[in-house]
């Protein structure tokens, strides 16, 4: 089972929900495909632009790389008090279990920077972990 996580900077909550994605995984060849489902809420009192990702991506025998990026799927989105932006993506990792954690680059509307923490979730395919 993918266990999500979900946490909260700033009035910025991000939820992360992973799945294995079976047809698209070839295990014989080291290749396990998980589709990441994430949702940004602002509860806050200010719009906010989400501008950059940076993740940390971990295989299950440790090795682990990052990823850095303008923005997610092609998009900066804007969100004003009470909006939320969802969108899904996918990681392939090398073994049945890895882990991901990593943050979004927000700016304000008056142009102050600050990280919205993406905990960590566990990327792992059914049954791997009891």
């Amino acid at each position: 089972m993918c266990a999500m996580s979900e946490t909260t900077t700033r009035g910025i909550r991000i939820r992360a929900v992973p799945t294995y994605v079976p047809e698209q995984s070839n295990p014989d060849e080291e290749r396990y495909l998980f589709a990441y489902h994430i949702s940004v809420h602002n509860d806050g009192d200010e719009s906010v632009r989400l501008i950059s990702r940076h993740w940390v991506i971990t295989d299950g025998d440790g090795a682990s790389s990052e990823v850095d990026g303008l923005g997610v799927v092609g998009e900066q989105p804007k969100l004003k008090p009470g909006g939320m932006f969802e969108y899904t993506s996918a990681c392939p990792l090398p073994t049945p279990v890895g882990t991901m954690h990593g943050s979004f680059r927000m700016l304000t509307e008056n142009g102050e920077e600050f990280d919205a923490v993406i905990a960590a979730f566990t990327l792992a395919i059914p049954r791997a972990l009891h």
